[in-house]
């Protein structure tokens, strides 16, 4: 019996000396392993994935480099913004390049916190006079009046400036009209130049409103108005006005009237040949108004600088706000009318015009 255990087969090599021996049919080639192994399951969705991140990041290089030049285009636009509405300028920045002739320009209706008024102007004003180079000044109006007060102030305030300054003249060109309270304001100046066919004049105070009294009963609309005070409801459009109340708003005008009258012979002084039309109200072309003494002469703006003042070079004082300020004056202002009527405050008043 042999001794070899009868579970364990034998096998014997097949092949005889001298011969290659045989590969296994378990241990392939390395070109074939290599071969087998890039043809893995799933290599595709591999190549697939790098490509698309690859498409992806290239993507994402391409948004943000967009997104930052379209930040660098909105703060150019922005700086043009301020620039051009004057927030990155200082509203006393004035470059003057030598001797000049300075500018203030009154354009439209004087009026408290609007366009025009007092406020601008007068700093505009000093501004120019204060500048070594200005060898005269020149305000440039156009405007058909407004608030007695607004004209008022920057009267004053060219009298005193002429009186500091008395080497610098100060003159007023007007273009197109220069009625009421710009002729209040324009009266102030050393001399007046016109147009032949500017409009001149105007020197009258009017203050006018509505009245709904009758529409009002026949609609059956009762006005319910308490007051303290019997004449709290003065020049209320809702309400009737009384004689005594007409009275006094009449005296008003009169007294406004006598201040516009006082001033425009304090300015004109001799020139003046007065006429009983004169402080009707009446407007008069601009060479009429030569005639009659309310202006000097007629002239533009360049002609007086060249020829008068002996300066070509025009600079602009003319303080404009820019479109923050004018926002805030205008919320400022609506604020003030919704004030007004909460309060039952009339926003009527005397105005030269």
């Amino acid at each position: 019996m042999s001794d070899q255990d009868p579970t364990r087969s034998r096998v014997e090599p097949s092949w005889q000396p001298g011969q290659t021996e045989p590969r296994s049919a378990a241990a392939p080639s390395v070109p074939a392993a290599a071969a087998a192994g890039s043809q893995a399951p799933g290599w595709e969705r591999s190549v697939l994935e790098r490509l698309v991140m690859a498409t992806v990041d290239e993507q994402r290089r391409a948004r943000r480099w967009k997104i930052f030049f379209r930040f660098v285009g909105l703060g150019i636009v922005l700086l043009l913004l301020a620039s051009s509405f004057g927030w990155i300028q200082s509203p006393d920045a004035v470059v003057t390049a030598g001797r000049h002739t300075a500018v203030v320009e009154i354009q439209g209706v004087l009026e408290a916190g609007g366009e025009v008024d007092a406020d601008g102007v007068i700093d505009a004003l000093r501004l120019a006079f204060k500048d070594s180079a200005t060898a005269g000044v020149v305000l440039r109006i156009n405007s058909p009046g407004g608030s007695p007060v607004q004209a008022g102030l920057i009267s004053d305030e060219m009298r005193r400036l002429r009186a500091q300054y008395p080497a610098i003249p100060l003159y007023a060109v007007v273009e197109e009209i220069c009625a009421s309270g710009g002729y209040y304001v324009a009266a102030a100046a050393d001399r007046i130049y016109v147009d032949k066919a500017s409009l001149v004049g105007s020197i009258g105070v009017l203050m006018d409103g509505f009245g709904f009294t009758e529409a009002m009963g026949k609609v059956g609309v009762e006005r319910r108005l308490l007051t303290a005070g019997e004449n709290k409801g003065f020049l209320d459009p809702f309400s009737p006005l009384s004689d005594v109340q007409r009275d006094h708003a009449r005296k008003m005008l009169r007294t406004i009237h006598d201040q516009f009258i006082e001033t425009v012979r304090k300015g004109r002084g001799d020139r003046l040949k007065e006429t009983p039309e004169m402080f009707s109200g009446l407007v008069w072309t601009g060479a009429t108004s030569v005639e009659l003494g309310l202006a000097d002469e007629v002239g533009s703006l360049r002609s007086v600088a060249r020829d008068v003042i002996k300066a070509e070079e025009l600079v602009d004082y003319t303080r404009r706000a820019n479109l923050a300020e004018r926002l805030a004056k205008r919320v400022g202002m609506a604020a003030g009318q919704v004030l007004s009527r909460q309060l039952g405050v009339s926003e009527e008043g005397p105005r030269l015009r």
